[in-house]
């Protein structure tokens, strides 16, 4: 028999194994009994905490979400540059993903793109990242043109940390050789080499000139 633990702990251990397992299986190759055989416990205390293996698969996705979030605010809130808290966002994101590569496979996944619901809080994730980026993004231009630069940004790191993080590897996919070669840069290193990219790349945005006008 497993040891019995306070009600906030077995959550929590039973979040942190399914994680794994979702990650490993995807959210329709995964059933409730997978999850309370890994995690030691029977079906009936897994459905004591968790209605459903639906309601289980979103928390987990809004676990991730408070976690990234929290963890590129807190970077940047230690920054004393702009061009420092470029890095350092980036590096938190890195760090999260060397870290926890199976909360990035969750959070963008197969299982997430083709689920509605899922989706829509995989988006919201992806908008307040973004919206968290366009406060960082020190130039002169409107508010829209600031944010749509700052869902730029987020993609670029999403981008490179799929191939970092050999994302679909785990739900039968392969990452392949350049993604192998990629993850094996550290979280740091990436972080320097983006943050230089996007940063002297927004030094060179302009806000709209005025319609008509040419362009050289």
């Amino acid at each position: 028999m497993p040891a019995r633990l306070p009600a906030e702990r077995r959550r929590r251990q039973l979040l942190r194994v399914a994680l794994e397992v979702f990650a490993e299986k995807g959210f329709h190759a995964t059933s409730m009994d997978d999850v309370a055989l890994t995690a030691g416990v029977t079906k009936p205390v897994l459905y004591q905490h968790f209605p459903s293996k639906r309601a289980l698969y979103a928390e987990l996705l809004e676990d991730v979400e408070r976690d990234i979030t929290g963890r590129i605010t807190a970077a940047a809130a230690r920054a004393g540059s702009g061009r420092e808290r470029v890095e350092l966002g980036f590096a938190a994101y890195f760090d999260f993903v060397a870290a926890h590569g199976s909360a990035f496979r969750l959070l963008f996944g197969a299982s997430v793109r083709n689920d509605r619901q899922f989706a829509a809080i995989a988006q919201r994730t992806i908008d307040g990242i973004a919206e968290l980026v366009a406060t960082m993004i020190e130039i002169d231009v409107p508010a829209d043109h600031r944010l749509a630069l700052a869902h730029a940004v987020v993609g670029m790191a999403e981008a490179t940390s799929r191939r970092m993080a050999g994302a679909g590897a785990g739900a039968g996919g392969d990452a392949g050789a350049a993604g192998q070669a990629e993850a094996a840069v550290e979280p740091a290193r990436l972080a320097r080499w983006l943050a230089e990219m996007a940063w002297f790349g927004l030094r060179g945005v302009r806000a709209d000139e005025p319609a008509g006008r040419a362009t050289r």
